[in-house]
């Protein structure tokens, strides 16, 4: 993919403008909890900037793109399905979570059923974050050894220096900041690229089969599916429902994600025309390019390159949040209780070492399985994190003290053993699916009758 002069510079001001803004906030962060929740002093805009910073990734842009090129206007449903999920939480989940004052899903858990489902489900929920992690570096090599024109091992090494930059010494409130102004970047740029597509689809539509313009082309069963994997996916999920624990107040976290649900549920939108319009007018491509060959010969120099920018952030925001998600769980369930002095300084860099070891070690194992299906990852980091954790953690948040803690417990060991089996012998049941089954199982007769 060749570039011009022009558009590199842009490229690069755009996303340098963004990063020094989170570098610039992370001056004010001196704590652990500081890093971690940003002192619990988060408003609706960090909030919803952390939230929807993190979602929005590879996934949302180039994949929904990559999806419309194949498929057509059903690749919408990504976005959508996040958007509900967000919905979902502020109405259901945000004001109990942050009611408690605790930092994590596990410790949520193990408030709930005890120590080992917090300590079980702080390694489950690390693994499952992990492999989303690893989802996002994947097309993140190949989009920065084909602007850059580099090897894999060198554009593995960009990626965790941006990565580095966007979330290592500010934590929340850098991702936060970063993720506020990488949604502004992507929603103006897109909306007015999406608009050009739009405009192009009439003297073309005729080349179009009818299903590409069709928002259920894809089937009600498949959509449901999506959908479901979706709700269950993101409601499991530190790293999203971090930024609800580091909300000033219940109400403000709640609100926080309504915001975030209504940033992201139209970002697919554009996409998705880009990716229709491109099948039509540039028919033979790989789909995974049709997002970034549009940007830069049918948009305009100055807008293709601010918009493109704005998609190298969102690799670069989701990878970050993700970490972050993870670098949380283990500093603070799984290594603090090991420290033989605790005190703030050493939390600190215990949670920003946890988050850099976390960025390199997907990185290391994406370069591995360099050439591996994104969607392979993707499955199995929804099994592990939905799978064991969604049915458990729901109980604690409408039915808290009413399951007995051996079930809880019980429930999260066999059903991430059977998602995990599942994946492994590429069984026709979807994992997540024949997790949640087993957890269903062996939920319901653990719960006490009410008094």
């Amino acid at each position: 993919m060749e570039i011009s002069s022009l558009q590199l510079a842009v490229l690069l001001l755009t996303i340098g403008v963004v990063l020094a803004s989170g570098l610039y906030a992370a001056r004010s962060i001196h704590s652990a909890e500081g890093f971690s929740l940003n002192g619990r002093h988060a408003g609706v805009p960090l909030v919803a900037g952390t939230i929807a910073g993190t979602c929005v990734g590879g996934g949302a842009t180039v994949g929904t793109a990559q999806l419309a090129y194949s498929l057509g206007l059903s690749a919408w449903w990504f976005t959508i399905g996040i958007g509900l999920s967000l919905v979902l939480m502020g109405f259901f989940y945000a004001r109990p979570l942050r009611r408690t004052s605790l930092e994590t899903v596990p410790q949520y858990l193990g408030l709930n059923y005890g120590r080992p489902a917090g300590i079980f489900s702080s390694i489950v929920s690390s693994l499952g974050i992990f492999f989303s992690a690893v989802a996002s570096c994947l097309p993140g090599f190949h989009l920065i050894a084909a602007l850059f024109g580099i090897g894999y091992g060198e554009a593995a090494l960009v990626l965790v220096a941006l990565v580095a930059c966007y979330v290592f010494f500010g934590g929340m409130k850098s991702a936060g900041i970063g993720g506020i102004l990488k949604m502004l970047i992507l929603w103006f740029s897109l909306f007015l690229a999406g608009f050009e597509a739009w405009q192009g689809l009439p003297d073309i539509a005729a080349s179009l089969p009818p299903a590409m313009l069709d928002l259920w082309s894809a089937g009600t069963e498949n959509i449901m599916v999506g959908l479901v994997s979706l709700i269950v996916g993101i409601l499991s999920t530190q790293s999203y429902l971090q930024a609800v624990f580091a909300a000033s107040n219940p109400r403000t976290a709640a609100i926080g994600a309504f915001v975030a649900a209504l940033i992201v549920l139209p970002v697919g939108l554009p996409c998705a025309l880009i990716g229709i319009y491109m099948h039509a007018a540039v028919p033979g491509i790989s789909p995974i390019l049709a997002l970034p060959l549009f940007l830069f010969t049918h948009a305009g120099s100055v807008l293709g390159s601010i918009a493109m920018g704005g998609i190298v952030l969102s690799l670069i925001g989701s990878i970050g949040g993700l970490s972050l998600g993870i670098g949380t769980m283990l500093s603070h369930d799984v290594f603090a209780p090991l420290l033989p002095r605790r005190n703030e300084w050493r939390l600190l860099w215990l949670n920003r070492l946890s988050v850099l070891l976390v960025m390199l070690l997907a990185a290391g194992f994406a370069l591995l399985n360099e050439s591996s299906e994104v969607l392979f990852w993707n499955y199995l980091s929804m099994a592990l994190r939905g799978g064991g954790i969604f049915l458990p953690l729901t109980a604690a948040v409408f039915l808290p003290h009413r399951l007995r803690p051996r079930w809880a417990v019980a429930s999260m060991l066999l059903s991430t053993a059977a998602a995990i089996l599942a994946s492994a012998l590429g069984s026709g049941i979807h994992p997540l699916f024949l997790g949640l089954t087993v957890s269903a199982l062996l939920l319901l007769p653990g719960l006490r009758r009410k008094d």
